[in-house]
């Protein structure tokens, strides 16, 4: 459904990660520590937890601009709020399933587990997630100010014709009640 034509070495995909503050995050402190080279157009977000992301925001991120979304947290079983992942994993069926609808790959949002001692891991998840995302190409979703504005103008357009359509209506019905007096 995708459609990517311009020059691959010059697109660098922007990523959201947003990472579990116990594991994920403790990981990528690991891996900045060990000096792991990551691609510079990824940010960091910490959570508390990885349920703590809902579809709203992996959506909201996508919508703003973002290429892909990756979502961190503790390996199934190592939760520190005992069951977080679990409901991870089950939200991110549902929205894999919500971006299949809207026609937008599901490598764009993923779902991984990396815990604090998993520096490497870390850093290699985001540079395949990259990789992945680099193939696909740019976000499909246009958000640029100018695709916005066409958005608009034709919806006032649109309404503005409904408007001018209803006033012809009811002009008719006048005209046609002056007829029949």
């Amino acid at each position: 459904m995708e459609n990517f034509s311009r020059n691959k070495e010059e697109y660098q995909p922007k990523m959201l990660v947003f990472a579990c503050n116990w594991c994920s995050y403790a990981g990528a402190d690991m891996a900045g520590v060990s000096r792991l080279q990551m691609p510079p157009n990824c940010r960091v977000v910490r959570v508390m937890c990885s349920a703590r992301v809902g579809p709203e925001m992996v959506l909201s991120a996508l919508f703003k601009g973002m290429d892909a979304v990756l979502v961190l947290g503790c390996h199934p079983g190592d939760c520190h709020y005992s069951e977080g992942n679990y409901y991870t994993r089950r939200r991110a069926l549902v929205l894999e399933k919500m971006l299949d609808l809207l026609g937008i790959a599901k490598e764009r949002f993923q779902v991984r587990w990396v815990s604090a001692a998993e520096g490497e891991r870390f850093a290699r998840t985001i540079r395949e997630v990259v990789d992945q995302v680099t193939s696909l190409g740019p976000n499909p979703i246009d958000t640029s100010l100018e695709s916005l504005d066409r958005k608009w103008q034709k919806s006032e357009n649109s309404k503005s014709e409904a408007r001018n359509s209803k006033q012809i209506q009811m002009t008719k019905i006048k005209n046609s009640k002056q007829k029949t007096k």
